[in-house]
C-alpha cells in the first residue's frame, strides 16, 4: 500500500470468514509534520511511551492528549449508576447521553425518571440510543421521555419506512456508552443501562434464603472524567447527532472553560463504522508494540486479526509480561468459542490466558507498563473494528494505572489459568465449536 502511512484498516480479499484487518506500520517520516502541541509530554515519560504517544497523536489528529483531568475508576454497575445519576441530578445546563442498550427495567425506568425531571427543570437533555440495542423496548418508554422535553435520536432505525431510509444500515450500530454533563464531566466505558449490571459480580454465586443470587451482575468497567478532556467526548456526541439527526442541536454552553481538575492526561478516541482506519484498534496495537514490561488486557469479546495476535505474541517473546482475562462464558455462544479458538496460538507465543469465573465478564480495558491505560466500549472483535461506532478513553497517569492493575489482579484472583499442554488435549466437540465459530467471525 504505497503512500499510506497511518494504520490503515481494510478487509483483505477472500471470503468474510477469512478476512483480516490489516494495520500498516507507522514510519518515522510520517511524524515530522506532527504538530508538537498535539502531544502532551512529561519529563517523566520513558522513551518508549514518548514514541507511542507520537504514533497515537498521528492516529488521532483531532483529539489531543490533554492534561488537567481527574479520572475516577468505576467498577461494575452499581458504582457507575450511582455516579451517573448523581451527575445528572446536579446538572445545570445540559445532559447528553449516548448508549447502546437502554432497557425498560428497574434501572432504565430510574434513569428515565431522573432524565425527565432534569428536562422539566430546564436542563437541556439529549439522548442517542441504538435501535437494535433497544429492540423490544416499548415505544411508550421513549415517548414518555420525549413528552418531558428530552430530545431523542434513534440510531439507524430498523424500520426504514419510519425514518430516513438512507440511514438504514442494520449491521452498523452505535455501541458507545457515554454521558456528558454540563461540558465538564464525561462518563465512558462498557456499561449499558440495564438490570444486567444492577448487582456486584462475584466468582461465588450462591442463593440467598429468598432465592436471589449473590454477585450475579455482569463484571464491567466505566470511567468518570472531570476536566478539559470532557470536551472531546462532547465532540463525539455532537458529531453523531449532526450526521444522523434531522434537527439541529443547540450546543450553546456545551464547551465551558474548565480549570485543571487533576493530574491525568486524557485523550478521547472515537471510531465510526465507515472509517477507513480504526483509531481505537490501531492505538492499542501501537501501545502493545511499544510495551517494555507488562500488558494487561480484559476482553469481553475476542476475535483478533493476525496483526493483533502478532503484536501480543511478539511482546511476550521479547520479555513483556502479557496477560489476558477473558470470560468463562458469554451471552453469545459463537463469539465465546471464536475467542477460545485463538488460545493455542497465544499460549504458544507466551501470552498468559485466564478466564474469569462467575458472571459474564464484559469489561474492555488495557494497561501498559504501569502508565498508559484505556477503558471504553470497543471489543477486540470484528464488530467493534469494522461495524460499530465505539468510544474509548486513553489515560496517561501512574496513579490511575496502579488502580487499573489492582483491579486486574482482583480479576486474576478469581480466574482460571490456561496451560498450553492441557489446552491441546481439549475435546473434539470444543474444537468443532471453535471451527464453526471461525466461519462466522466477520459478522460476530
Amino acid at each position: 500500500m504505497p503512500g499510506r502511512s497511518l494504520a490503515h484498516l481494510s478487509v483483505e480479499d477472500g471470503p468474510p470468514a477469512s478476512a483480516a484487518v490489516r494495520v500498516v506500520d507507522l514510519h518515522p517520516p510520517d511524524l515530522r509534520a506532527l504538530d508538537p502541541e498535539s502531544v502532551s509530554h512529561s519529563d517523566d515519560d520513558p522513551p518508549s511511551l514518548r514514541e507511542h504517544l507520537e504514533c497515537e497523536a498521528t492516529l488521532n489528529p483531532r483529539q489531543a492528549l490533554v492534561g488537567g483531568n481527574r479520572v475516577t475508576l468505576l467498577q461494575n454497575g452499581p458504582a457507575t449508576y450511582a455516579a451517573m445519576l448523581d451527575a445528572i441530578q446536579r446538572a445545570r445546563s445540559h445532559v447528553n447521553l449516548e448508549t447502546y442498550i437502554f432497557d425498560d427495567g428497574v434501572v432504565g425506568r430510574h434513569f428515565s425518571s431522573v432524565l425527565q425531571t432534569a428536562a422539566r427543570s430546564g436542563v437541556r437533555v439529549t439522548l442517542i440510543y441504538d435501535s437494535i440495542g433497544t429492540l423490544g423496548v416499548p415505544g411508550s418508554f421513549f415517548e414518555a421521555l420525549r413528552s418531558a422535553g428530552v430530545r431523542l435520536l434513534e440510531f439507524h432505525p430498523i424500520n426504514p419506512a419510519a425514518k430516513n431510509p438512507r440511514l438504514w444500515r442494520i449491521n452498523n450500530r452505535d455501541h458507545r456508552k457515554m454521558l456528558i454533563v454540563d461540558g465538564h464531566t464525561a462518563f465512558v466505558g462498557g456499561i449499558n443501562i440495564s438490570d444486567t449490571y444492577s448487582s456486584v459480580p462475584s466468582a461465588r454465586q450462591s442463593p440467598t434464603p429468598g432465592g436471589d443470587v449473590i454477585g450475579s451482575g455482569w463484571r464491567d468497567t466505566h470511567l468518570r472524567i472531570e476536566g478539559p478532556a470532557a470536551a472531546q467526548f462532547q465532540d463525539l456526541f455532537v458529531e453523531t447527532w449532526r450526521l444522523h439527526a434531522e434537527q439541529s442541536l443547540d450546543t450553546s454552553d456545551f464547551y465551558p472553560e474548565i480549570d485543571s481538575r487533576g493530574p491525568a492526561r486524557v485523550r478521547a478516541i472515537g471510531s465510526v463504522f465507515d472509517d477507513e482506519k480504526n483509531p481505537i484498534f490501531a492505538t492499542l496495537i501501537s501501545a502493545i508494540d511499544h510495551a517494555q514490561t507488562d500488558v494487561n488486557l480484559t476482553v469481553a469479546y475476542f476475535a483478533p486479526d493476525r496483526r493483533l495476535l502478532r503484536s501480543l505474541t511478539r511482546a511476550a517473546r521479547r520479555g513483556v509480561k502479557v496477560r489476558m482475562v477473558l470470560p468463562c462464558k458469554a451471552d453469545s455462544w459463537a463469539i465465546f468459542h471464536l475467542g477460545r479458538s485463538y488460545y493455542g496460538r497465544l499460549l504458544r507465543g507466551g501470552v498468559q490466558v485466564y478466564e474469569r469465573q462467575g458472571p459474564v465478564m464484559h469489561s474492555k480495558t488495557a494497561s501498559v507498563d504501569g502508565l498508559w491505560s484505556t477503558v471504553g466500549s470497543a471489543n477486540l472483535d470484528w464488530r467493534s473494528m469494522l461495524h460499530n461506532n465505539e468510544a474509548n478513553a486513553v489515560i496517561v497517569d501512574r496513579a490511575f494505572a496502579r488502580q487499573m492493575n489492582r483491579m486486574f489482579e482482583d480479576d486474576i484472583a478469581v480466574s482460571v489459568a490456561f496451560e498450553h499442554r492441557r489446552w491441546r488435549r481439549r475435546s473434539w466437540w470444543l474444537r468443532a465449536q471453535e471451527f464453526i465459530s471461525r466461519l462466522m467471525a466477520y459478522f460476530l
